[in-house]
């Protein structure tokens, strides 16, 4: 008797036992939980969101976005769409993964919205991954994060498309300053999460635990993996002892893949784009305000701020360190060829320290060496080929060896502040020097090159006494231009370039206020 009841008795304790490995293994796809915490980004204003300059002029929504709640969705067909997706991450299931992708559906509009932007950033996010060869899929943690808002701050004042707090941003070499924040910046950011998602792989060897650790810190994991008690552990076998949001995270996340690849299939209409947005990046060493580049270069200075909202105070602090500028690809050309005028443009109001300086032009020759070309000389000198061309009357793109030509240069000069020492007496004017006056070794030439010295000669200072004598100035010169008659084809932009000037002047000289000019139109352009 007692021997049939310890029989009975082992195998009631083989059977709890199976039961109980069974539930650690099945919890994955069984889990249910009724206190989830939805990311903040569910929580983003979608009409705030279209009105951003990106959706208004790159971006046609589809009226017809309703979405179709069906809380009738067939397991079974959500789990052979997920594993159709292209991944390397695991697209677990479970009653908890399709709450959120219900909730997902219901925001339609928000998921119509980010699939908008991700017409601009998704392939940034891409090259990133694939330089690094991480999963493709990992893009979508930024729709999770951000909602793809450049500049979102959450309750706990995490920042950007990847949402970083401060230390953790700065652990990653991302500067955050008065003027900067790069957290906000779309490709360091992009690079500095994917250098952080790649070393917390190496640490756990499990990409969900890898994600995890992206929401609460590696800390947080490993101490829910000392609670577990689990010597084999997933994020799912510590799934009881993580933060509660970040119990929701990976769910979440696997709710944003499915969703921003079978959206159609539940009534979410795609967004398409009005036009493409191809951009590219310059290197820029100078202070610059937004402002500047806008009224030189005619383009909307809202398009500046969403190409780089970086920058904090529309300003490129380029007089500390280089910093990239990123715009559309067609106006890079113009930026370079303008950049005098741009730094120019309104310097007591944008950059007053600047102001001290002046513009000069400066001519030089050039000896045309052996296996020199049209196009090497003008880059030397940072000219275009056809200002060249038209300085030399050349309509080739051939140049005979020893033939000289004239370069046009512009330089800054540092003009020389008056003194107190300078100032007479009484009505005696205050005694200034102007750029006309001033010689060539009293001036200091700004050319960007390191380390240049202020050379002066002595000068005989006037005595307070002696009278200072008025000189007739000549009377200012009426600035020249000349006639040109607009053809087929062309606009501000391309007669501007054509002719070295920028946009701004011709429109100032010929008093238009708009961007239309009309064929057989006479219109004048200013003279270099």
């Amino acid at each position: 008797m007692i021997k049939k009841f310890l029989i009975t008795l082992c195998i009631g304790c083989t059977t709890l036992s199976s039961l109980a490995n069974e539930s650690i293994l099945d919890i994955k796809h069984s889990l249910n939980d009724s206190k989830v915490v939805p990311p903040e980004s569910f929580e983003t204003n979608v009409n705030k969101m279209k009105e951003s300059w990106y959706m208004q002029n790159y971006v046609q929504l589809s009226e017809n976005n309703k979405g179709i709640i069906d809380n009738n969705i067939s397991d079974q067909e959500i789990i052979d769409r997920l594993d159709r997706l292209p991944h390397v991450i695991e697209m677990t299931y479970n009653p908890t993964v399709l709450g959120f992708i219900k909730m997902y559906i219901r925001k339609n509009e928000l998921v119509e919205t980010m699939l908008g932007k991700s017409l601009y950033y998704m392939p940034i996010f891409e090259q990133e991954l694939e330089k690094r060869g991480m999963p493709e899929e990992l893009k979508y943690l930024a729709v999770v994060e951000s909602a793809l808002i450049p500049t979102a701050r959450s309750r706990a004042n995490a920042v950007g498309l990847w949402q970083f707090m401060r230390d953790t941003a700065k652990g990653q070499g991302l500067e955050i300053n008065n003027f900067v924040d790069e957290r906000r910046d779309t490709y360091k950011a992009t690079a500095a999460a994917a250098d952080f998602l790649k070393s917390l792989y190496n640490t756990y060897g499990d990409w969900q635990l890898a994600i995890a650790a992206y929401n609460c810190g590696p800390g947080n994991v490993n101490k829910a993996i000392r609670r577990s008690g689990q010597a084999k552990y997933d994020f799912w076998t510590i799934y009881d002892y993580l933060p509660a949001e970040t119990r929701s995270y990976v769910p979440t996340f696997i709710a944003a893949c499915y969703i921003m690849n079978y959206y159609n299939v539940h009534g979410i209409s795609p967004a398409l784009a009005k036009r493409p947005l191809i951009t590219d990046t310059i290197h820029v060493n100078h202070r610059i305000h937004f402002e500047q580049i806008a009224e030189v270069l005619d383009i909307p200075t809202d398009e500046i701020r969403a190409l780089n909202p970086q920058y904090l105070k529309d300003i490129i602090p380029g007089h500390i360190h280089t910093y990239a500028l990123t715009l559309p690809s067609q106006q890079i050309h113009s930026f370079l060829m303008s950049l005098d005028q741009i730094l120019s443009y309104k310097t007591d109001k944008y950059n007053p320290a600047r102001s001290q300086y002046e513009t000069i032009e400066v001519e030089k020759w050039h000896t045309v060496r052996r296996g020199e070309t049209i196009k090497s000389i003008a880059r030397k000198y940072g000219v275009s080929q056809k200002q060249l061309k038209r300085w030399n009357n050349i309509r080739g793109n051939s140049v005979k060896r020893g033939k000289k030509l004239r370069i046009v240069t512009t330089q800054r000069i540092k003009i020389a502040q008056p003194s107190d020492k300078y100032k007479t007496e009484a009505k005696n004017p205050l005694i200034t020097a102007t750029a006309d006056s001033i010689k060539s070794d009293s001036i200091v030439i700004d050319n960007g090159q390191p380390e240049q010295k202020e050379v002066t000669t002595k000068r005989d200072e006037p005595k307070v006494k002696d009278k200072v004598e008025k000189k007739p100035q000549p009377k200012p010169k009426k600035p020249k231009y000349t006639w040109y008659k607009v053809r087929k084809g062309d606009n501000l932009g391309k007669i501007a370039q054509k002719y070295g000037v920028t946009v701004n002047q011709i429109k100032r000289l010929n008093g238009i206020k708009g961007s239309r000019i009309n064929i057989g139109q006479r219109i004048r352009i200013p003279q270099k």
